[in-house]
């Protein structure tokens, strides 16, 4: 288990610091042929997509190694934009650091998040050519919902929801 501790995002966080694990932990999806926005966004985008949500961040050594980005509303496809669900994007941890627990433990922060706002359902999309992703989000508990084809993707992404306990 790493030794990485998972905190909100703070104001003196470098966004720079916040996009690189972004940017290598969607390398591996970029050689598949995905072009995911995490893929090689500017830190402006970094920074417009974490505003309205709650960042949350793997710290390790000092160094930013992981995120999650959680939204109580999102828009974009009919399951987002029920009520009850919240939405996490923008998730990613450096390569070196994967394999440790830090994914399932920001998972585990945004998860409780949404609880705290009122969610019963948290949801996420990915890829459904990334058959890694989708079967760790289903050992997490996600299930497919929908498929969504996001503008200006190359692929169709399955969206994925899991219904929070009142423990998350």
């Amino acid at each position: 288990m790493s030794a990485a501790v998972v905190r909100p995002l703070r104001g003196d966080d470098s966004i720079a610091e916040l996009t690189a694990p972004l940017h290598a932990a969607y390398a591996q999806l970029a050689a598949m042929g995905f072009n995911y926005t995490a893929v090689d966004q500017t830190d402006d985008v970094t920074r417009a997509r974490i505003e309205g949500g709650d960042c949350y961040v793997a710290v390790e050594g000092g160094k930013i190694v992981g995120t999650i980005l959680y939204h109580r509303h999102s828009d974009g496809c009919p399951w987002y934009a029920q009520p009850h669900v919240g939405v996490i994007n923008q998730f990613g941890v450096s390569p070196s650091c994967q394999r440790g627990g830090i994914g399932t433990r920001l998972m585990a922060a945004a998860e409780a998040r949404a609880a705290e706002t009122g969610a019963s359902e948290l949801a996420l999309d990915t890829s459904e050519g990334a058959d890694h992703l989708i079967a760790w989000y289903g050992r997490l508990g996600y299930r497919f919902v929908e498929h969504v084809q996001w503008p200006g993707k190359t692929y169709r992404s399955v969206v994925m929801s899991k219904v929070l306990s009142s423990e998350a």
